[in-house]
């Protein structure tokens, strides 16, 4: 955060930057100004630092909403984030390339020192004019990068400087710049009193526990039927499962397949069933002969 100041201050702070780090590649003397590209191009060594436009930071332009409160109370200090547009020219002897050597100064100081250093804002803030800047104790760093600006966006930019011939120059954004207000809000007052309450749910006033508006419309029904291990239900009035059904159904038809083979053989064979007469079997009057009980 900084005050009005901080435009100017960051352009006689980019200036300084590009002053001290002209060496070892030049070895003259250079004169580096903080104003528009001249009608007249100077013939000794020159740059020239412009600062051409100033536009809102599109990624910041609405971080500090809304700065009021529905009174009008300032409850935030605003701050509107902005960029700076520089275009940076170079002008000298043509016929020992003195503004192309200028330029390749200039784009590897910023390409090697992109943020810009505190000490050199504290040193453009010693400027009589700019007594007062506070950029230096801002928190927010300004970062310069390279502008991509076609045939057709230079002509424009160079036409709207009137009567200026076109030099060899280089554009850069500096970002970003917070320029803060100058009212600053009105603390909150402390906390006097505290009030809390602890209150059992069902008591008047406390809250309704969740899920308690219409209590037992959402438990599920208890009341399973017995079955056995099977799945097949009980028979009603209390009766003692048949033995033969409590078997799993491929059981029961197991058995009553044995049952019938039988019957089916004997069927099928015309053979006597081996019933002795008077309703016993062969095997029944075995047994009978034997002694044995049945």
């Amino acid at each position: 955060m900084s005050n009005a100041l901080a435009f100017a201050t960051v352009t006689q702070a980019l200036a300084l930057l590009i002053e001290s780090n002209l060496s070892p590649e030049m070895d003259i003397a250079v004169k580096v100004e903080t104003r528009r590209p001249p009608a007249e191009p100077p013939t000794e060594p020159t740059i020239n630092v412009f600062l051409y436009q100033v536009t809102p930071n599109p990624s910041m332009r609405h971080t500090d909403l809304p700065t009021r409160a529905a009174d009008g109370t300032l409850v935030k200090r605003p701050a509107a984030p902005l960029d700076l547009h520089y275009l940076i020219s170079a002008y000298g002897e043509e016929a020992e390339l003195v503004g192309q050597r200028l330029i390749g100064c200039v784009v590897r100081t910023l390409h090697e020192i992109p943020v810009l250093p505190r000490e050199l804002i504290e040193l453009a803030a010693e400027r009589p004019y700019l007594a007062g800047s506070d950029l230096a104790q801002s928190p927010q760093k300004v970062r310069f990068t390279p502008t991509v600006m076609d045939v057709d966006e230079t002509s424009k930019l160079w036409g709207m400087l009137h009567q200026t011939p076109y030099s060899l120059s280089v554009a850069y954004q500096a970002s970003l710049v917070l320029i803060e207000g100058r009212e600053k809000p009105v603390p909150a007052k402390p906390v006097e009193t505290r009030t809390v309450r602890v209150l059992p749910f069902g008591a008047p006033g406390a809250p309704v526990p969740p899920g308690t508006d219409n209590p037992g419309a959402d438990e599920p029904s208890t009341d399973v039927p017995a079955s056995d291990e099977a799945g097949t239900e009980a028979p009603a009035g209390g009766a003692e499962p048949d033995p033969a059904s409590s078997e799993p159904a491929p059981a029961r038809k197991r058995a009553a397949t044995k049952r019938s083979a039988p019957a089916r053989t004997r069927k099928a064979t015309g053979k006597p069933s081996g019933r002795a007469p008077g309703g016993k079997s062969d095997a029944d009057n075995g047994a009978d002969a034997d002694g044995k009980e049945r």
